[in-house]
């Protein structure tokens, strides 16, 4: 495994990174013990990856390598990359990978989501499958993150994102415990996030797929080809009902 890094970012982007080194400095090591409870979701996305055989797939915000791994395991001809913002962050991942014996298929990069180059830091510039789990309710100005996915695409590729719903079919008091909660992680469910998805899957002319999870507790959304599909996903229209998973 390689771990790759751009020169300085502007002063916001240094702040956010210096932010989340801070909010995960200790959090990292007990990160996937307690998350496995309440970021719902993760291995469904990873399931409907379908990577192609010899494949290239690139996470967004990898975290502790959790996701990555799980994926490297889940389709083991493919190619994984992986970036974060977070130095912390990264330095957990690439033990995690190391220890896993999978080094020889996972490059690591830090970088930021909404503004990377993917030809600087991993030598290759489009992507079969790009993922973000659970980070867009984390970064600034994630809309970019969005289009900077599409972006890396390769022709037939696709963008499979989970993340925080609006907890539409739970209880008002458990959205509002939820928030509190998730604000001491500087993290903030974005309730435009599937209008956002269908914009830009309609500017880029692809389909897209939304399914909400767990009564609204999670939202996963798939923009791809038309010849993708997924027993985990239904393709709908813009204002159409999507069914709650319960």
């Amino acid at each position: 495994m390689s771990t790759t890094e751009l020169p300085a970012s502007p002063e916001f982007k240094a702040n956010h990174a210096e932010l989340m080194d801070g909010v995960y400095r200790w959090q990292r090591h007990i990160y996937d013990l307690t998350r496995k409870y309440y970021l719902l979701g993760r291995d469904r996305l990873i399931d409907g990856l379908e990577v192609p055989q010899g494949g290239t797939v690139l996470e967004l915000g990898c975290g502790t390598g959790r996701n990555i791994i799980l994926a490297a395991r889940r389709y083991p001809d493919a190619r994984f990359f992986g970036l974060d913002i977070s130095a912390e962050m990264l330095e957990t991942a690439g033990k995690a990978i190391d220890r896993e014996g999978l080094s020889g298929r996972v490059t690591l990069a830090r970088g930021d989501a909404t503004d990377f180059d993917t030809a600087a830091l991993y030598g290759i510039e489009r992507f079969d499958r790009v993922f973000v789990s659970y980070s867009l309710s984390m970064i600034p100005g994630w809309e970019k993150t969005v289009s900077a996915a599409l972006a890396a695409l390769s022709p037939g590729g696709s963008l499979h994102v989970v993340d925080f719903g609006q907890q539409e079919g739970l209880p008002a008091w458990f959205r509002t415990l939820l928030r509190g909660w998730l604000k001491k992680f500087h993290v903030t469910p974005r309730e435009s996030l599937r209008e956002v998805l269908d914009s830009e899957s309609r500017q880029a002319g692809a389909t897209f797929r939304f399914r909400t999870l767990y009564r609204g507790y999670a939202w996963l959304g798939v923009i791809g080809p038309h010849n993708l599909t997924s027993p985990s996903m239904e393709e709908v229209a813009p204002k159409a009902r999507v069914g709650v998973e319960r």
